[in-house]
């Protein structure tokens, strides 16, 4: 008797995205797979940020950075 179970894997999308999200994503940054969870989305910069640059708008919950 063998045991199979199969697990789905879930990988987030850019189709998963908000249309605001990709709208507020400043010319430079851009959204690819993580390079901590190949399942979900992380924010690359195609060249330095400058220290201090914001971008927005923020939607969502803000955190301290111990919570994170």
């Amino acid at each position: 008797l063998q045991n199979t179970t199969e697990s789905t894997v879930v990988v987030e999308t850019l189709d998963d995205v908000p249309e605001h999200v990709l709208r507020g994503l400043p010319e430079d940054v851009r959204l690819f797979p993580s390079a901590v969870d190949k399942t979900r989305l992380g924010v690359w910069a195609t060249k330095s940020i400058l220290k201090g640059k914001k971008f927005g708008p923020f939607v969502g919950d803000k955190k301290k950075r111990s919570q994170v």
